[in-house]
């Protein structure tokens, strides 16, 4: 990976924390620390890809989850950097309003990865104010393409 996760102080979700992110070069390959990410997914078999494919690519998975309640926790928990976000998840909950609630309640941005991006969902995923959409089914190189690019618009 060229580039290192740096943490400075911001303001997020009314908090000052330490999880807003600059995706930049780093000249000391020691001091790089990989994003973080969450991947939150009822299908098994994808969350599955999925990790092995961003851990591939030098990501730090720091859970996956299948559920609101248990997604929420997790973000609580680890505070990533991203969330993949699938927008039917198991339970009552689904990932449109886990989203929200995590941008709002914690200032942690989701990338939507959905095989459901009709224009009505996608409107009402807007409200979460996503870094981007992936429609599945998505190769290993697409997703990490798209959490690359996700990553540095929290750059700006």
């Amino acid at each position: 990976m060229t580039g290192a996760l740096r943490t400075s102080p911001a303001l997020r979700g009314g908090r000052s924390w330490h999880a807003a992110v600059v995706y930049a070069s780093s000249p000391d390959p020691a001091a790089a620390v990989p994003p973080r990410i969450l991947i939150v997914d009822d299908d098994f078999f994808i969350t599955m890809e999925s990790e092995m494919t961003l851990r591939e690519a030098g990501f730090v998975v720091v859970g996956t989850a299948a559920t609101a309640e248990e997604a929420l926790r997790l973000a609580e928990e680890h505070r990533p950097d991203l969330v993949l976000m699938d927008i039917r998840l198991a339970g009552s909950r689904d990932g449109v309003e886990t989203a929200c609630e995590m941008r709002a309640a914690l200032g942690i941005p989701s990338l939507y990865v959905t095989a459901h991006s009709d224009p009505q969902t996608r409107s009402r995923g807007e409200r979460a104010q996503p870094l981007g959409w992936v429609e599945k089914p998505f190769s290993g190189p697409r997703l990490v393409q798209a959490v690359k690019a996700a990553l540095k618009r929290l750059e700006g």
